[in-house]
């Protein structure tokens, strides 16, 4: 086997998205037959835990990049060496780096080549030199509007890297070794839809009494609601959930979060990392998406889906996270009766053409 390393610096959604590339790159090479991969993935802090529920990851190995990772760790010598040394000594012999449009794959590409990397495939708008070997020019080699994961499998496929039959690229990740006794519990009591009120970015996030009427409303229609959140958001899942809906915030590790979004009937979710995870376990998805960044990029990927959010607002392409506009109106003016018709149709089977308009384009 080849030793690969594929770096995806961000959060847990990005490394998601990544999935069908690594499956790629674990898959093997057309040049050699396809001989299969040892794959080792490069992801900072915050993706680390998806990266290990990856198929074909052989290795995550954890870096804080010091110019992906916010708050920013200080960029020294101690702190690239380590790098430098572990790519070192784990025999590394190419390298994947993917990258969002926002960011260049050249800081990284020359620590990988100072640690002796041989093949390194990126995408760069600037000249890359000597320091990428397969160099996709954005917007020329690829269009940009296209979804994350399809982006990151072209660079996968440019480095030579294929999907194995069968494969349909779409989000996955590997099941736990055991049953989740969480979503076990819940599926035996019956249907239910998950709301995830929390994000990241406060842009992103519809404002918790939305989410706290959804609730409401979704209850009086016969829905059982589950509402999830990490360890920071309890205060939130707690306003959300109210006196009757079943609050799990704080009380899942990402682990049993996918199983309990698995046996969801539909996640209600904003652009955050759980919406991916959704994707990745083939739940609907209802995402109030705020255009700080474009739906037709970083929506879920792969899995019926219902875009709602003023998509032309004018924090439109402005990577804001927290709100310019005074009363976040691209995701306060969804009303909860509309997010019930939207998980209605996701029952049904039949998502509107608004949100296919949205999000592909021809």
């Amino acid at each position: 086997m080849s030793r690969v390393l594929v770096a995806r610096l961000d959060s847990m959604g990005d490394v998601l998205l990544a999935g069908p590339a690594l499956r790629a790159v674990a898959n093997g090479s057309r040049s050699d037959g396809s001989r299969p991969n040892d794959v080792v993935l490069l992801c900072g802090p915050e993706g680390a835990s998806a990266g290990g529920m990856l198929p074909g990851v052989t290795q995550v190995h954890t870096w804080a990049c010091p110019w992906i990772v916010n708050p920013a760790p200080p960029a020294t010598e101690d702190t690239t060496n380590a790098l430098i040394e572990f790519v070192r000594s784990s025999r590394i012999e190419e390298a994947l780096i993917l990258t969002s449009f926002h960011q260049s794959p050249l800081p990284l590409a020359l620590l990988l080549r100072l640690a002796g990397v041989g093949k390194i495939t990126g995408a760069s708008t600037d000249y890359a030199g000597s320091l990428l070997d397969v160099r996709l020019k954005p917007g020329e080699d690829f269009p940009e509007d296209q979804p994350e994961a399809v982006r990151a499998l072209a660079l996968a496929d440019a480095g030579g890297y294929v999907l194995p039959n069968g494969d349909d690229g779409k989000l996955r990740i590997t099941a736990g070794p055991d049953p989740d006794k969480t979503a076990q519990e819940l599926a035996s009591e019956g249907p239910y839809i998950v709301v995830h009120p929390g994000a990241t970015a406060p842009a992103r996030a519809w404002p918790a009494l939305h989410n706290a009427a959804t609730v409401e409303v979704l209850q009086a229609y016969g829905h059982r609601v589950v509402v999830t959140g990490g360890p920071g958001e309890t205060s939130l899942t707690a306003t959300v959930a109210g006196p009757s809906a079943r609050n799990l915030g704080g009380a899942t590790d990402l682990r049993t979060l996918a199983a309990v979004l698995a046996g969801a009937a539909v996640v209600i979710t904003g652009n955050t990392g759980p919406a991916h995870l959704a994707a990745a376990v083939g739940t609907p998805v209802v995402c109030l998406f705020a255009p700080v960044v474009p739906a037709i990029r970083w929506a879920p990927y792969g899995v019926p889906m219902e875009l709602l959010g003023d998509q032309e607002a004018a924090c439109k392409n402005t990577r804001a996270r927290t709100c310019p506009v005074p009363g976040h109106p691209c995701l306060s003016s969804v009303t909860p009766e509309q997010v019930l018709e939207a998980v209605e149709r996701l029952l049904g089977g039949v998502s509107s053409l608004s949100t296919r308009r949205k999000v592909w384009k021809p």
